[in-house]
């Protein structure tokens, strides 16, 4: 077995105080309304991951080489560049092409504002995602 850490853990840090932080007054209401769809998708309160990021549930995984860890069921960072929404693209990679502007990489879906996508088909990509992932059974 793997014994590196994972260095994304939850925090009890708070996600209301990491919000109020974010400087751009518009990415702070996108942040806000992002917190609402996931919680809502999920049934689960918001809770920091590291230093930057919003997580939803928890999943714990186990890789063929031993690496094991825990990390959010979904999450996302409001980062300067775009926010970073992770645990969605894959889960509902079909409905990618009528989301609007974004893009993907690295298993994560990167979008600068919500007035760039639809917003009804991010929360059904996001409640989708949350089913799938929740449903995945759980590793030994």
């Amino acid at each position: 077995m793997n014994k590196t850490e994972n260095k994304t853990k939850a925090t009890k840090a708070s996600v209301s105080e990491f919000i109020a932080a974010v400087p751009d007054e518009a990415k702070r209401n996108d942040a806000k309304a992002l917190v609402k769809m996931m919680q809502s998708a999920t049934r689960e309160k918001p809770a920091m991951w590291g230093p930057s990021i919003i997580g939803f549930g928890s999943v714990h995984y186990v890789y063929d080489s031993g690496r094991e860890g825990d990390m959010p069921l979904i999450g996302f960072s409001p980062r300067k560049p775009a926010f970073v929404l992770y645990g969605v693209a894959r889960a509902s990679e079909a409905m990618l092409d009528k989301l609007g502007k974004h893009t993907t990489g690295k298993g994560c879906l990167y979008i600068k504002k919500l007035a760039d996508v639809d917003v009804k088909v991010l929360e059904k990509m996001i409640a989708f995602a949350a089913r799938a992932k929740s449903k995945k059974p759980k590793a030994k």
